[in-house]
């Protein structure tokens, strides 16, 4: 095979394999920031059933139950972060 012919073939390769580790950092951090989102949206799930067991309990009054679903979310943000950083 003449050396004109192996070119092309060469500088494939070398596109190949320069892209390669870039590509599969990119699908870790897609697979960190998707954990994170799914993590972020069980929380705000849970704060949700966490205000409404405070309020049908009668516990508390209704700034102690927002105070403790605000808590429950800054939980899960530090977890997503903690996912994705």
């Amino acid at each position: 095979m003449p050396a004109w012919n192996r070119l092309p073939i060469t500088a494939l390769a070398a596109m190949i394999l320069v892209t390669l580790p870039a590509s599969s950092g990119a699908t870790e951090q897609a697979q960190q920031r998707r954990a994170g989102r799914d993590v972020r949206q069980d929380t705000r799930q849970g704060s949700r059933h966490t205000k409404q067991e405070c309020r049908a309990t009668d516990q508390k009054s209704n700034s102690q139950c927002r105070h403790d679903k605000r808590q429950t979310k800054q939980h899960g943000r530090q977890t997503a972060r903690d996912i994705k950083y």
